[in-house]
């Protein structure tokens, strides 16, 4: 008899994970397309408001892509997930938010690329990264899973469009325990964390 339930709920595990598989990919499927038309009003700062519930990614839609932390670097979630990530992973969720809010703000500002890969991606034909993580040449899959789920839900906030903005419109940060010369060409607009945020003075990227 033991044998036997053993057996059945084998069978049915077997019979059920193509189904899950199917739901995870139709979830990413969903995510990334929300991400595009919301990456796209972003850039265009045609809808300032919030993403609206049919518009919006929702959270299990969000887990669902790149699970693995391994995905290429093409869509719009993943690439703002990993940059969270690998900017201020092991720091507080301020930190890590305040990362999104610099690469939303960039995004679709002059002298920045329309889209969120562009943005993260930025400089690295002429070796000048805008993000260090991008041109270090280390391996950037995911290395801690807790840390990446939250930077992926950071990430669906950010294009949504629920996220306030803790930076006052930054667009660029570094790390506070370092004085780039760079830094003194911009506005400071406020510290967070273990960063330090700035605005161009005339509001045009350089």
């Amino acid at each position: 008899m033991c044998l036997h339930w053993i057996a059945t709920c084998l069978a049915m595990m077997l019979l059920a994970g193509p189904a899950i598989s199917a739901d995870q990919q139709q979830k990413q499927q969903a995510a990334e397309d929300k991400a595009e038309v919301l990456e796209q009003k972003a850039a265009e700062n045609s809808s300032p408001a919030p993403a609206t519930k049919a518009e919006a990614i929702t959270q299990s839609e969000v887990q669902a892509v790149d699970p693995a932390g391994a995905a290429p670097l093409d869509d719009a979630i993943t690439c703002l997930a990993r940059s969270i990530y690998w900017e201020a992973k092991g720091k507080n969720a301020a930190d890590m938010e305040a990362v999104a809010n610099v690469v939303m703000n960039r995004l679709g500002h002059e002298g920045f690329p329309d889209t969120v890969c562009g943005v993260v991606k930025q400089g690295s034909e002429t070796k000048s990264c805008q993000f260090s993580w991008w041109c270090d040449g280390r391996d950037d899959s995911v290395q801690e899973e807790v840390p990446y789920a939250l930077a992926k839900e950071i990430a669906r906030k950010a294009l949504n469009k629920q996220l306030p903005d803790r930076t006052h419109g930054a667009l660029y940060f570094h790390d506070r325990t370092v004085k780039p010369n760079w830094a003194r060409e911009y506005i400071k607009t406020t510290d967070i964390g273990l960063f330090r945020f700035y605005k161009p003075h005339d509001g045009s990227a350089k």
